[in-house]
This record gives C-alpha cells, sequence and structure tokens, in this order.
C-alpha cells in the first residue's frame, strides 16, 4: 500500500470519526494539531471535558480491530503529545482525557463501522 492510499484511507476515517463524534455532541476544536513530538489528529471539547482523540482505520479486520493499535508506546507517545499541546496552549493542569475512535471502512470508502471509546486509556500517575 502506498502511503497516498493509507493519507486517503486515513482521511476518510478521520471524517467519519468526526461525523459520528459531532452526533454524539463533541465540539470539534482542531484537526490534525502538529507539535514537536507528532500530530495529534482531533482536540475536541465533550461538554466541559477536554478530549484528545487518536483516530485509528482500517478496511478488514485481518490484524485485529482499529482501535488495538493502540500499544502502550503510542499511548504514551500520545500523552506527551497531549502535554505539549497543553503547555503551548496555556493550559496547563487542565482536566483531559483521550478517546480513541475505530473506524472500519468498506470498499467504497464508506465507513461500516464507528465505534467511539470514551476514556480509552488512563495517564498513569
Amino acid at each position: 500500500m502506498g502511503s497516498n492510499f493509507r493519507q486517503q484511507l486515513g482521511a476518510a476515517g478521520e471524517q467519519a470519526a468526526v461525523t459520528e463524534l459531532r452526533r454524539r455532541g463533541y465540539r470539534i476544536l482542531e484537526r490534525n494539531v502538529r507539535t514537536v513530538l507528532g500530530e495529534l489528529d482531533l482536540v475536541a471539547r465533550d461538554g466541559t471535558m477536554l478530549c484528545f482523540i487518536e483516530v485509528k482505520t482500517r478496511r478488514s479486520m485481518a490484524f485485529g480491530l482499529p482501535q488495538e493499535a493502540i500499544t502502550r508506546q503510542k499511548q504514551w507517545h500520545l500523552i506527551r503529545m497531549a502535554q505539549w499541546y497543553l503547555k503551548a496552549r496555556g493550559l496547563s493542569g487542565r482536566p483531559a482525557r483521550f478517546d480513541v475512535v475505530g473506524v472500519l471502512m468498506g470498499r467504497d470508502d464508506r465507513p461500516t463501522s464507528v465505534e467511539v471509546i470514551p476514556n480509552a486509556f488512563d495517564v498513569p500517575s
């Protein structure tokens, strides 16, 4: 699979995630936020809670559910990017959580499944 194919699949999955999150009442604040450590897919607000949202998209479950790709190492990376974001925006100490959206896409680039997992993992203290 080429990089362009993955980018298109990722963009389609992210749009499906945004649509579902908005349906659930989330307010999307930012998309594809570049940090010095990488990119945060989505930053949103769910009520008063600030949410850092990782979107994982796949065409099949051959390698498991999309959300299963969020390994412990990936969690640590997301935590570090979120800390950078909060500090850069003057929001350090603000309560936040990490949500994951797993998207399965059909061959026609339409989502067949969009699973939102609020508070998908805890930040170690």
